[in-house]
């Protein structure tokens, strides 16, 4: 095995340790006492910056020869489907104001918290992420992509879940009913009726994130040297 796998495994398991664990109560609660808030969240930036940046170069320098399962032709147009949601959902995400962001708890007291993509899900930039990664991993099948997006894709998922907890900790009532009207997984709370679909809310993330997906249709060959179609 080549060092590069090693060191993609070793800074992917990094990214993942450190995102979850300067997230977890305890440890959060006793930086943000020692640095602020903003001090935490600009030391939890510049770890994220870090291992991420260390991420990309040893996955670039790895052998993508190392296949756990050879990808049929079948598999390769698969992002070309799962893609758009994924980008909507991060768009969306971005643009709806988010009760569990940094400093928008307040948002829990309106009279309808869930707007836009939070109809949808209560982490849309979360689990957004997570498909853009288990797509890659599955059209790509070799073992530097399952270190590399696996880490991503454990670090949305388990940490969107962590996220709940934690929320559920400090906000009480307040999240749980918030949590009642939405759903950790995509399209839960509006196919069991816990939610509405309100068809303007998602014209604008709509809008974003086709238009992401167009301009990463043709920047891919470029930044990654891979075509996707």
């Amino acid at each position: 095995m080549d060092t590069a796998l090693v060191v993609t495994g070793l800074t992917s398991a990094a990214f993942v340790v450190s995102h979850l664990g300067l997230a977890s109560a305890p440890l959060r609660g006793r930086l943000v006492a020692r640095l602020g808030e903003k001090g935490f969240q600009g030391l939890y930036g510049l770890v994220a910056l870090v291992t991420l940046g260390a991420m990309i170069a040893a996955y670039s320098q790895a052998s993508h020869h190392v296949y756990l399962w050879l990808p049929g032709p079948g598999l390769r147009h698969l992002p070309l489907l799962v893609m758009p949601l994924a980008l909507i959902l991060i768009a969306g995400g971005v643009l709806s104001p988010n009760p569990s962001a940094v400093g928008m708890a307040g948002a829990l007291d309106r009279s309808e918290p869930a707007q836009g993509m939070l109809r949808v899900t209560r982490h849309p930039v979360m689990w957004g992420v997570g498909l853009w990664a288990a797509i890659h991993i599955v059209v790509n099948g070799d073992l530097a992509s399952l270190l590399f997006f696996g880490g991503l894709l454990l670090t949305a998922l388990v940490g969107a879940w962590h996220l709940d907890r934690r929320m559920m900790a400090s906000e009480g009532e307040r999240w749980q009913r918030f949590a009642a009207v939405t759903s950790f997984a995509p399209f839960a709370a509006l196919l069991a009726g816990r939610q509405r679909w309100v068809a303007a809310e998602f014209l604008r993330p709509t809008l974003w994130g086709l238009g992401l997906f167009a301009l990463l249709l043709l920047l891919h060959p470029y930044l990654f040297g891979v075509r996707p179609y």
